[in-house]
């Protein structure tokens, strides 16, 4: 004998789907400590990454153990012949060769900025890698084994137009386009004032491009006492969007120790 159905009887002309449709889903809740997204800072690549314990606190018979994992970056530095190369050696000089792999290439009018800007030259940290500049041998010249982040520091105009418009007739522009098309983090840090229509249209085309658009701005509060630690509080920025931990300038609000 059929058992008898239960529940609301479909209409003579319903689709059999149609009850399916009536069940509706329960409301998503966002929870903030189950939000995948809060861990993206500590994706990490192969087995480069190192893990460090930060702190470790007991709470009654739990203890809770922090950590963050640093990982070795491949990390590109442009400089091109705009006013700041003070910018680029203090980036160098807070990167560290043992903990990162680091590589350096110079557009053509950079070295005459440099010798102006620097009395002493740009000083590369020891192993560091310099590249040629018409040279395409360059392991990030290729989309196959691209760096991991890009910094062109200092930017001028003319270069960040050429890889807004995609011309890559030297490395360092070719290395540019490489680092967008792979969707790696581009970093320029343009030092220019004022604007004119053309340069924001250019910051325009990059950053619907991915890059990070970062002007050599330098923040008064941290109550900088010569230009490098002045030129700290830039710097300190990009580090910050590479992902390499820092102290190089104080924060704001921050309290004191």
């Amino acid at each position: 004998m059929r058992a008898a159905r239960t529940g609301t009887p479909r209409q003579k002309d319903e689709h059999p789907e149609a009850e399916f449709r009536r069940i509706c889903h329960a409301a998503i809740v966002w929870k903030r400590r189950a939000d995948s997204s809060r861990f993206a800072r500590f994706r990490i690549r192969s087995a480069s990454a190192t893990r460090r314990v930060v702190s470790c606190a007991g709470q009654r018979s739990r203890a809770i153990l922090r950590t963050t994992y640093e990982t070795r970056l491949r990390l590109l530095v442009a400089i091109t012949g705009a006013s700041g190369a003070l910018y680029a050696q203090r980036l160098l000089d807070n990167l560290d060769p043992r903990q990162h792999e680091i590589h350096v290439v110079l557009s053509n009018y950079a070295q005459q900025v440099i010798a102006e800007e620097l009395p002493g030259g740009l000083r590369l940290p020891a192993g560091v890698a310099s590249h040629s500049l018409k040279s395409m041998n360059a392991p990030f010249a290729s989309g196959s084994n691209p760096p991991d982040a890009m910094v062109v520091i200092p930017c001028t105009m003319g270069t960040l137009g050429r890889i807004a418009h995609g011309y890559s007739e030297d490395v360092l522009l070719r290395a540019a386009d490489v680092v967008l098309k792979e969707k790696k983090k581009l970093i320029l840090v343009p030092r220019e004032t004022p604007l004119n229509l053309v340069h924001v249209k250019n910051f325009e085309l990059l950053l619907l491009a991915g890059a990070v658009i970062l002007p050599a701005n330098p923040s008064f509060y941290s109550g900088a006492k010569s230009a490098s630690e002045l030129a700290d509080t830039v710097v300190a920025r990009v580090l910050d969007h590479l992902g390499v931990p820092n102290k190089l300038a104080p924060r704001w609000a921050e309290e004191r120790e």
